[in-house]
């Protein structure tokens, strides 16, 4: 198949280096359309810029579209040492940093929301105004069964698995397996082409070291959650206790028939934040940007171009 970056964005891929959360020199990839106002997203875990193949053309008709793959994920850097839980938050930081030369609209989904939100909490003048799609803010659990194994097996028996190719040997049965898994997070098969499969899995198919940092981030997120319900300090509880301090315009955007996270759940944290609207979008699972593209984009546009009009907001 045609490369996806070549076929998305003029320049391609293009590589920023950044200092990740533990101080090592890591190189990210990005790819970039459009002019104007910098609108950066931030994909989920288990993903990549790919994800958001459906939105990019039409906002970069709008604004400078900025996509980038998190460490560990996609085409950047996968160092296998171990993670500090906020480093995601770091790492975004330096990107929007590197990146942007004035504040960004945010456009994140699933924990991609949640390290958006971390990330605004910390630096708010990096972010101009924010769009949160199926946010993970009041987990119970790792809300998919192969998440939950993937944190569940010694970390030393991934990295086995990564070092022997295994995902490269097994390529069509994983491939069968992501397409029948589809419709737990696309509420319309019609969404799940072979396409979409082919490139949503091609990191962990494609690149050693892929599924190892998938696993070393489910087992993170699971100690997480589980220091969440014992009363421990953790970053989600903390994310919790400051959304009081997201004072930018916030759009969050809620799949109807999310199953891994309900829609009370954005409601509850609508009624957190100082500035925020609630909308929900219908005949939808919790991949929203691929899952209900058109009227993901039409929200996000009529959400932005009405607070550019407002008093005291950028357009």
């Amino acid at each position: 198949m045609q490369d996806w970056w070549q076929a998305t964005f003029p320049k391609g891929r293009q590589t920023v280096t950044i200092q990740d959360a533990s101080d090592r020199s890591v190189a990210i990839a990005y790819g970039e359309k459009g002019t104007g106002k910098p609108l950066v997203f931030v994909h989920g875990v288990a993903s990549w810029s790919y994800c958001w193949h459906a939105n990019i053309a039409t906002l970069a008709q709008h604004f400078r579209v900025i996509c980038f793959d998190a460490k560990g994920s996609g085409f950047s850097d996968k160092p296998l040492q171990p993670e500090q839980a906020n480093h995601k938050v770091v790492e975004l930081e330096r990107i929007l940093q590197a990146l942007c030369d004035e504040p960004a609209v945010i456009v994140a989904e699933s924990l991609g929301a949640l390290v958006a939100l971390a990330t605004v909490q910390s630096q708010p003048t990096l972010c101009d105004r924010l769009v949160l799609l199926n946010v993970p803010i009041f987990p119970k659990e790792l809300p998919n069964w192969g998440m939950r194994l993937l944190a569940e097996v010694p970390l030393g028996f991934v990295e086995l698995a990564d070092q022997l190719r295994l995902t490269k040997l097994l390529d069509p049965v994983i491939r069968q397996v992501v397409y029948a898994l589809r419709e737990e997070v696309i509420a319309d098969p019609a969404h799940a082409t072979i396409e979409d499969v082919y490139w949503s899995t091609y990191p962990q198919i494609e690149f050693p070291g892929t599924l190892t940092k998938l696993a070393a981030e489910f087992q993170l997120a699971a100690r997480e959650i589980k220091r969440l319900e014992q009363g421990q300090p953790n970053l989600i509880r903390s994310v919790q206790e400051k959304l009081s301090q997201v004072t930018c315009p916030t759009l969050i955007l809620w799949a109807d028939q999310d199953r891994w996270f309900p829609s009370s759940d954005g409601e509850q944290l609508r009624d957190h934040l100082p500035h925020a609207t609630l909308q929900i979008i219908p005949n939808c699972g919790h991949y929203a940007a691929g899952g209900q593209p058109e009227f993901v984009n039409a929200a996000i546009l009529s959400f932005l171009h009405s607070e550019s009009d407002s008093p005291g907001l950028k357009r």
